[in-house]
């Protein structure tokens, strides 16, 4: 039988390890923003707490961090070409019939 007690215990030792996780996202965000010369958190310093942790990166990899629309990785086809290739050669199939 489940008293209320056990159950309100259950709760909070569920909370616990939340609100670990939540406090040190918190801190270390806190510090990207103080680095950046910032007041307030805002999602791109969460964004980059998360990402430059190695334990936090791989246990929020399925998150999505609200209000944050600018991936931190520039893709590869985005970047600009080597000098040594010619002026029509981009290496990128061409859209004419």
């Amino acid at each position: 039988m489940i008293t209320s007690f056990n159950f309100i215990g259950a709760k909070l030792w569920h909370s616990s390890p939340l609100e670990y996780l939540a406090a040190e996202v918190l801190e270390l965000a806190g510090n990207v923003a103080r680095d950046n010369k910032k007041n307030r958190i805002i999602p791109r310093h969460i964004q980059l707490t998360v990402g430059n942790n190695k334990e936090m990166s791989k246990l929020l990899r399925t998150v999505t961090i609200a209000s944050y629309s600018v991936l931190p990785i520039i893709h590869q086809t985005l970047l600009p070409t080597k000098a040594g290739k010619e002026k029509g050669d981009n290496g990128s199939a061409s859209q004419e019939f």
